[in-house]
């Protein structure tokens, strides 16, 4: 059965919900990457840390992903919470770790502010984001 579009006021709303919290979990994700350059093998072994690495990546790519089909939609497009769970619990991660890090003593910055999400860069050599690749 084909959607009916949403009405104006809903559209908005959806938009004026969906939007921030992509936008926060983009944030915790490079929240994420950035506390494990930090992290000492104390705190958490070398496997878990190339492990949730891998994770946070994937995680991004498939954030920017769902981003693009939202943005390449003719109506405003919801996102199913089997795919949002994932990230929640990757969010989790992140603010655990963060805990662990500052009950160890380790100094850790504020988290980075939201930033419009762009298309992903190939990575560098330590797993990071090179940015946006140039046309």
């Amino acid at each position: 059965m084909p959607s009916s579009p949403l009405p104006a006021d809903a559209a908005g709303l959806l938009e004026s919900l969906l939007t921030p919290l992509l936008e926060d979990f983009d944030a915790s994700f490079r929240r994420g990457l950035q506390l494990l350059d930090l992290c000492p093998e104390r705190v958490l072994p070398a496997p878990a840390r190339t492990d949730l690495r891998q994770r946070l990546l994937q995680a991004q790519a498939e954030l920017r992903a769902a981003c693009a089909l939202r943005a390449a939609a003719p109506v405003p497009m919801a996102l199913d919470m089997a795919a949002i769970a994932p990230w929640h619990a990757l969010l989790v991660e992140v603010w655990s770790l963060s805990a662990a890090l500052r009950a160890a003593g380790i100094a850790v910055d504020a988290r980075p502010a939201p930033q419009e999400l762009r298309p992903p860069g190939p990575p560098d050599g330590n797993g990071h984001e090179a940015g946006p690749t140039s046309p």
